[in-house]
């Protein structure tokens, strides 16, 4: 396929997720599909600007596609473009002069302080006298929630990962990025609990490079897995639009951090964000729950805005 150097490019040399990889591939090839590409042809001939707005119409009009769906694809083509440009195809990038249709801003959804509380205090005991199984479940919860770690850097976590001594955790993120997360007592101990747990069991992989968490027959975790995890500990617990997923535990510890006077730019370290503006998004959330309690708890507020006079 015409991509294919490309996207060897973003696998090897950017480092892109495989996940990744195979939603830029199949935005380029549908892109390739709409315009109807021959290799016979000149592959610029295929990316003018023309096309590329009629491409973004269809998606739009034709398809009923979302412009956060429609920016992605669009995206993936102006990275396709920009590569192109390099190895002389193109001289400039045509999807540059399309106008992105703007997509309504989604606030992050959280879970609320108390109610995560909840769970930890009723799940205290799992991590002494549970199954294996509850105490993987209370360990992804607990990872999850307490280091803002994405799920596919939650996978990705090995024995040697962690660092107990230091109590700090080494996470390999996006990009091909490493950071460290510091650790607290209580997650600390949890680990060292999960960790006495699973070396007890028969296929459990002990070695440094083994993944942290594991199944009971010593398998790493899956993405479905993670899910299922996470709607099934905290189903009962009510977030702003009813999603319940790892990211929804990302975004309530960067929210109660940013709320309880965190430094911005130390939680994007944390969550390893690569700008401040995905950070600052956490701020509109914190107003928000600023303004609430301003209403319910304001005295001029309940008022009606009235002094009293």
């Amino acid at each position: 396929m015409v991509c294919d150097d490309y996207i060897d490019y973003l696998r090897s040399i950017r480092r892109y997720s495989e996940r990744t990889c195979i939603l830029y591939r199949k935005s380029i090839e549908d892109y390739l599909k709409f315009c109807s590409y021959s290799e016979s042809g000149p592959l610029e001939e295929y990316l003018s600007v023309q096309l590329l707005r009629s491409y973004q119409v269809e998606l739009l009009d034709a398809r009923k596609q979302s412009s956060a769906s429609v920016n992605l694809a669009m995206s993936s083509l102006s990275g396709w473009c920009r590569y192109l440009m390099k190895q002389g195809v193109l001289s400039s990038n045509p999807v540059r002069s399309l106008k992105k249709p703007s997509a309504p801003k989604r606030l992050p959804e959280f879970f609320r302080e108390d109610a995560l509380q909840e769970y930890f205090d009723s799940t205290k005991g799992v991590m002494q006298w549970g199954s294996h199984s509850q105490k993987m479940s209370r360990i992804i919860i607990s990872l999850l929630y307490s280091t803002g770690i994405r799920r596919s850097e939650l996978i990705a976590l090995k024995r040697s990962s962690v660092d107990l001594s230091r109590k700090v955790l080494l996470v390999h993120g996006k990009g091909d990025k490493m950071r460290e997360i510091p650790l607290t007592d209580t997650l600390s101990e949890e680990i060292l609990l999960y960790l006495q747990s699973q070396d007890s069991l028969k296929y459990a992989s002990v070695e440094p490079d083994s993944p942290l968490v594991q199944t009971e027959k010593g398998l790493k975790l899956y993405p479905m897995l993670v899910e299922r995890t996470v709607r099934k500990e905290l189903g009962n617990l009510s977030t702003a639009g009813g999603r319940k997923s790892p990211h929804v535990l990302r975004h309530s510890i960067a929210t109660e951090l940013l709320s309880q006077g965190a430094d911005i730019n130390s939680i994007k370290e944390m969550l390893g964000h690569s700008s401040l503006a995905a950070t600052q998004v956490y701020t509109h959330t914190s107003i928000e729950r600023l303004q609430k309690v301003y209403e319910s708890a304001h005295p001029r507020a309940k008022n009606g805005g009235k002094n009293g006079d």
